[in-house]
């Protein structure tokens, strides 16, 4: 089986799945070229709400197929940021859906989805260090936010692997599964999701993500912005007729 990235979209809901079981769903250097083409692809797709990233069989990924480093350390990192940056730009929500071994590479990605569930016994690891690799700039960024400063040195100057309570503990994973249990959880999270408002996951998305480095007053006249879209759109004052109403909303932003 060659290795790849499949996809499936089913009810507002895009799967990607890194398959490359016969090494632990590393990533080759053609599929770091493509997922951001795909991603592209998925965003412009009306019908996809949110994405969910996973990996084959028992384990999400153990990072770069180490063939690609002998191909060039420098172009593989590269891609592997490019990749990273086109799912973290990606505008619905990302989910990643997490197994056996979230590693290097793997840890990348699924640091750059918005949320990430695990399955109990999944091992996570950020390894640039057992390779003399100076993780990317952006990567220790966003790994920085997301578990602070002490837990990514800690991450970063070991290479170690933690456990799922560990993950949870310092904010790498937001729920752990029992064995079973992932994929039904997280079916019924994107259910949930491609009911809420659109506007209010695309709004929060860019305004959690993207106000960091940009002035308070630049973060302040886009948030400005998303009121007017939601004033506009009249999906709050559906929001509250179908809340007064106990049915389900029917929000229309985009309009078509």
């Amino acid at each position: 089986m060659e290795p790849a990235l499949k996809t499936h979209v089913s009810d507002g809901t895009a799967t990607v799945t890194i398959s490359n079981p016969s090494k632990r769903n590393a990533m080759t250097v053609q599929m770091w070229r493509d997922l951001p083409p795909l991603l592209e692809r998925l965003a412009a797709d009306r019908s996809v709400r949110s994405l969910v990233l996973t990996g084959e069989g028992s384990t999400f990924c153990a990072g770069a197929d180490i063939g690609s480093l002998r191909a060039g350390a420098a172009e593989s990192q590269g891609l592997a940021v490019a990749a990273e940056e086109a799912l973290s730009a990606f505008p619905g929500p990302t989910l990643a859906a997490i197994r056996g071994y979230c590693v290097g590479g793997g840890c990348q990605l699924a640091a750059a989805c918005d949320l990430r569930f695990a399955e109990e016994g999944t091992l996570f690891g950020v390894t640039p260090a057992k390779l003399a690799l100076v993780y990317a700039a952006s990567s220790t960024r966003r790994l920085v936010r997301l578990v602070g400063p002490s837990a990514a040195k800690y991450l970063l100057f070991s290479g170690e692997l933690i456990d799922c309570a560990r993950a949870l503990r310092t904010g790498l994973v937001d729920e752990v599964l029992a064995e079973g249990e992932l994929d039904g959880r997280v079916a019924d999270f994107t259910a949930v999701l491609a009911s809420r408002s659109l506007l209010t996951q695309t709004a929060a998305k860019e305004l959690a993500d993207g106000t960091w480095d940009v002035p308070p007053s630049e973060a302040e006249a886009r948030g400005a912005y998303w009121v007017e879209q939601g004033r506009g759109s009249g999906d709050a004052a559906e929001g509250a007729a179908a809340f007064l109403e106990r049915r389900a909303p029917r929000f229309t932003w985009p309009a078509s």
